[in-house]
């Protein structure tokens, strides 16, 4: 096992003695239709079973969740730089002069009202509501907020010491997001918190970088990811963390023979045809927490191109007006219409797989997990109204033994203010109930403020609900997915041989690898 991560260590020039080519996609694919929810979609949403029946006798699947699914230990994490993040995908755009200084600065002036610094870029009052104030894709959107401030700060200054630096705190394996279809592998996420709010509460700031994987060998679909999942499953066997860190950061950086690198434009928001990642931020440096969306795109107009950190909709955020017995809006009436059409969905009775697919129109352009903004049930309220009327008929045509409530309520936990804060503890029905976490852990799941001892040293901590119902159910997901148990019980083609270019050079047949 040891001697896969050396492989993966040791750089492209002993992988190319294999022969390893990226497979291009069929020319004539078009990727199957790829839920936008962040945190729910694709393989994870399949029931697991089946007995342990592993594809090859003797090979270790078992996974440690603090190896293979979140990585927080500071010994690893001291590999990985925002500064290095930030110039690669300056690099990447082949812009002449684009830095990752300038492209950071640009960033933050869309979180100042226009003209900001005159920096070229977007934003928060450049789109605005009926009364005039600042708003985003129609709905409410605080501008300016204090976050702008770092538009005028170096990051990469004395990164030991800076407050204004940041500090990456989690590296996290989301396989459970890829794609039904294997169009791709899920997403592979780097989280980075402003130094400040390591002791100052007002002024943290958490950044995740989310890019989709693209899959390497399409044509397998969801079987082409088992090279990247075995990958991961080989970090639970290594057990220097030195090496593991060169191995996870060949990973994300430069790829790993056709696995191709997580650190690029296209897996956060520039790719076209095909699902792409995010850049989301976890805002806590003014009164009001709020988490927003970012999408990373370059934009040419003939010659002349420019690429910037764009302010986009939040995913799964409808407004929370368009829940509201009192308030009204002109697209009160589609939402309930949409909303009542995936009560099957929001009624799967597993804390896991309920889920729900919100259309671009409803989403706001931010998720406020203080005041009423985002509380979904509070607007729903205990009276009567359309969507209340809407949402009991279609569960009496189903015959689902759930409240209306409940549904609202289920639909708020899966926005992201709800699952960081608004629906800790929350009864959704049918016997289940929102994990509940610390204090230590408010609004966020992996926090620069909470520090525990691992087996490698220092690490930063994970939620209590993330550890206790979360990662052990990815954990079931992966290890089922490498053993080949149901859902991923297709058998292999007997047709198909090649050559694992990093665990070791022997060729093998058969076994969809």
């Amino acid at each position: 096992m040891r001697s896969f991560l050396l492989l993966a260590v040791a750089g492209a020039a002993a992988l190319s003695a294999c022969g390893v080519t990226v497979e291009p996609p069929p020319v004539a694919a078009v990727p199957q239709q790829v839920s936008l929810h962040p945190e729910r979609r694709g393989i994870g949403l399949l029931p697991v079973g089946g007995s342990r029946s592993l594809a090859k006798p003797g090979l270790d699947v078992s996974v440690d969740p603090r190896r293979s699914l979140a990585v927080t230990d500071r010994a690893i994490l001291a590999r990985f730089s925002f500064e290095e993040v930030m110039n690669r995908l300056a690099e990447q755009s082949g812009i002449p002069g684009l830095t990752g200084l300038r492209l950071y600065q640009e960033w933050w002036d869309s979180q100042r009202r226009a003209p900001g610094l005159g920096l070229g870029g977007p934003h928060c009052d450049d789109q605005r509501l009926a009364d005039g104030l600042p708003g985003f894709n129609g709905f409410a959107y605080a501008c300016p907020r204090a976050e702008g401030v770092q538009a005028q700060e170096n990051p990469f200054l004395n990164p030991g010491t800076n407050h204004a630096a940041y500090v990456p705190i989690g590296l996290f394996n989301r396989f459970d997001l890829a794609a039904q279809d294997g169009s791709d592998c899920g997403e592979y996420r780097i989280v980075f918190a402003r130094r400040s709010g390591i002791t100052n509460a007002r002024s943290r700031n958490l950044i995740a970088f989310e890019g989709v994987l693209p899959n390497p060998k399409p044509k397998k679909g969801i079987h082409g990811c088992r090279k990247v999942m075995r990958f991961w499953a080989e970090l639970s066997q290594e057990p220097d963390p030195a090496v593991r860190a060169e191995a996870l950061h060949r990973f994300y950086f430069e790829g790993l023979g056709s696995i191709p690198p997580v650190i690029d434009i296209d897996n956060f928001g520039n790719a076209t045809g095909r699902a792409t990642g995010q850049v989301r931020t976890n805002q806590f440096m003014q009164s009001t927490w709020t988490l927003r969306e970012f999408r990373v795109r370059k934009r040419c107009d003939g010659d002349v191109c420019v690429m910037r950190f764009e302010p986009d909709t939040v995913k799964t955020n409808p407004a929370g007006v368009l829940f509201s017995a009192k308030l009204s809006h002109p697209l009160k009436e589609d939402f309930a219409e949409s909303l009542s059409a995936q009560v099957g969905e929001l009624a799967i009775n597993d804390l896991l797989r309920f889920t729900l697919n919100t259309g671009e129109r409803f989403n706001t352009g931010q998720s406020n997990a203080s005041g009423t903004e985002n509380l979904y049930v509070h607007h729903f309220g205990n009276g009567q109204s359309p969507l209340r009327t809407r949402l009991q008929q279609r569960l009496n045509t189903l015959s689902i033994p759930l409240t209306p409530a409940n549904i609202v309520a289920r639909a708020q936990t899966l926005s992201c203010a709800g699952c960081h804060q608004l629906s800790t503890g929350t009864n959704l029905g049918g016997g289940l109930t929102w994990p509940s976490k610390s204090t230590l852990y408010t609004f966020v799941h992996v926090s620069e403020r909470t520090m525990e001892e691992g087996p490698d040293g220092p690490r930063y901590g994970l939620s209590e609900s993330l550890v206790g119902t979360f990662l052990p159910y990815r954990q079931e997901l992966m290890e089922a997915f490498l053993e080949r148990r149901p859902p991923f019980d297709q058998k292999p083609d007997p047709d198909d041989c090649e050559t694992p270019e990093l665990s070791s050079s022997r060729r093998t047949c058969g076994d969809g690898d």
